[in-house]
């Protein structure tokens, strides 16, 4: 009989729960990916959205895409969002 572990966001037990180590070497049990995003996922500081891709980082500040990134952040239109940009 498999052993149930308990989420650290919601409480649920669950068998196929998981654990992530966090490079500081904080450890979390969770029993889906929506609840390791709530807890480690960074927010946007222009929208306030969970980051879940690899985001844009301006001065030490997150953000989730280059939109955000100019409105938020004092760099304006230096930032650039190269992704789906037709070339030329």
């Amino acid at each position: 009989m498999h052993q149930l572990a308990k989420c650290d966001v919601c409480g649920n037990e669950y068998w196929m729960a998981f654990e992530v180590r966090t490079v500081t070497g904080d450890l979390y049990t969770f029993d889906s990916f929506e609840c390791a995003i709530q807890k480690l996922a960074p927010r946007c500081e222009h929208c306030d959205c969970r980051i879940l891709g690899h985001g844009v980082e301006v001065e030490g500040r997150f953000f989730c895409c280059a939109h955000c990134a100019r409105e938020g952040a004092s760099l304006g239109t230096q930032i650039r969002d190269t992704v789906g940009a037709l070339p030329g």
